[in-house]
């Protein structure tokens, strides 16, 4: 998919690269999480794509859907479950650990996470990849379907909880929230992708934070990655 032709050239060999199938970085901001994630469509992943995640980048792997793929197969936002009065009577220690000092942002994005049913343990950089490439095939597959029919088709092929953890779009993307789970679906769509992202937190070598920008950069320039941030999609699509 070729970018427009007013576009960034920074943001649009971003996209050209992303419409391969080939992994792009996107950091946030200095005013967010200060991260960056290294990601590719969820469709073109592999045991090896995996295990690029698994070494490179030390944060949580995470599969970032569109708010309309989380409304397909109505799954909810884990911070709206853990709050429900009657799970909350049942389980009283939710109470205890409700989400309300969030320092970058007012909700989690998290879901459910999923296991394919043809995974063993779910862990392995097969059956990950399994999981994560075959959610965004059939999210491609059943946009436009009707929510029940999609749901008993997820079903069929995955169970909860698993080993992929999935974040949702916020109702607005862009427009209401600019966390890496919207900055990542939105680099999906942008490229004509399934909005379906998998990606990491890349971290320092020792673990006590996120790698630098600097750092994610030299990472960038030395495998031939293009690296963008978040400031650069939104500016490219003027919100």
């Amino acid at each position: 998919m070729a970018p427009p032709g007013s576009m960034r050239s920074d943001v649009g060999a971003a996209i050209e690269a992303f419409a391969s199938g080939k992994p792009v970085m996107i950091f946030d901001s200095d005013f967010r999480e200060r991260e960056t994630d290294l990601l590719w469509p969820a469709t073109a992943a592999t045991p090896e794509v995996m295990r690029r995640l698994r070494n490179d980048c030390g944060g949580l792997l995470f599969l970032a859907i569109g708010n309309e793929v989380g409304e397909l197969f109505g799954l909810p936002w884990l911070q709206d479950i853990h709050t429900q009065e009657s799970l909350v009577k049942e389980n009283p220690v939710l109470s205890r650990l409700v989400t309300n000092d969030l320092q970058y942002d007012s909700k989690s994005a998290f879901t459910l996470s999923l296991n394919h049913r043809e995974t063993y343990t779910g862990i392995t950089d097969r059956d990950r990849s399994l999981t994560t490439r075959r959610f965004g095939e059939l999210a491609g597959e059943l946009l436009g379907s009707d929510s029940d029919s999609a749901m008993d088709a997820l079903g069929l092929e995955f169970r909860t909880p698993g080993h992929i953890p999935l974040c949702r779009e916020s109702p607005g993307g862009l427009s209401t929230r600019q966390g890496h789970t919207e900055l990542a679906v939105a680099m999906a769509r942008l490229s004509g992708q399934v909005p379906c992202t998998i990606g990491a937190e890349m971290l320092e070598p020792e673990g006590d934070g996120a790698l630098s920008l600097d750092g994610a950069r030299e990472y960038a320039e030395r495998h031939g990655i293009p690296m963008i941030t978040g400031d650069d999609i939104l500016s490219s699509m003027r919100i």
